[in-house]
């Protein structure tokens, strides 16, 4: 289906809350080291509550490595700085969707990378900063899901 790729992450109850939306949506969940918390943190378990068995989940050593392990895919770079809104691509199977971390978001570095296939954006109003990592991430893959009949989902 398609895979969410955090970069960095730094809140465990958003990334546990990304274990439950990969579960629930036959998504893979990505996550690229550092991890601003380790497996064990009670608020990641929390918010992941019974899911972990459930959602596929890889924990990748770097930034090369994850994409070593995810292309040839198309990667979409969700920032506030994209130039494109997430509702007007049309999304495959396999698509990644990529997310920085909580309180910077992708660095130009990163959204610069040639591997990357577009920044997008969620609309948001004018004078606020940012979405929260897990809504965001939500947003992105219910429309991806959405865009493909909600393949697998049951009746």
């Amino acid at each position: 289906m398609f895979r969410i790729l955090f970069y960095t992450p730094e809140i465990p109850g958003n990334t546990g809350s990304a274990i439950r939306l990969a579960a629930v949506t036959g998504s893979e969940l990505h996550l690229v080291e550092p991890l601003g918390f380790d497996f064990e943190d009670s608020k990641l378990r929390r918010a992941g509550l019974d899911y972990h068995d459930l959602a596929v989940v890889t924990v990748h050593q770097s930034l090369d490595d994850a994409f070593a392990a995810l292309l040839p895919a198309r990667v979409f770079a969700f920032t506030s700085h994209g130039e494109t809104r997430f509702a007007d691509i049309a999304y495959e199977p396999g698509d990644v969707l990529f997310f920085g971390p909580e309180s910077v978001g992708l660095p130009a570095d990163v959204l610069a990378d040639p591997r990357v296939t577009a920044r997008v954006r969620l609309p948001m109003q004018p004078a606020r900063r940012s979405l929260n990592l897990a809504n965001a991430a939500s947003i992105a893959v219910y429309e991806a899901w959405r865009q493909n009949g909600y393949a697998g989902a049951q009746a």
